[in-house]
């Protein structure tokens, strides 16, 4: 068990070995959930607005349409897209 201290401006230190057990270093970011008896703290990633904005456009550059095969038939191709909506509400 961990002892941690409230310093000044309600800063806390959390101990090297918790901070190892967590992987989170100076400047990582903590979430704060009061639980019955306590407060848990969980890391959590933070990422940048423009950052993520910027990878969404990406993948939403990325995105193919895809046009049925000559010889498929609109009735094959909606086949075709329940199958892959069963298999991916399965998977």
């Amino acid at each position: 068990m961990a002892l941690l201290r409230l310093r000044r401006a309600a800063q806390l230190t959390i101990p090297l070995e918790v901070r190892a057990a967590l992987k989170v270093k100076e400047g990582d970011y903590l979430e704060a959930h009061v639980v019955a008896g306590g407060v848990l703290l969980k890391p959590v990633a933070v990422v940048a607005r423009k950052r993520a904005w910027l990878g969404v456009i990406r993948a939403v550059s990325e995105v193919r349409d895809r046009k049925p095969k000559r010889r498929e038939n609109v009735k094959g191709e909606e086949e075709r897209i329940a199958r892959e909506v069963k298999r991916a509400r399965r998977g």
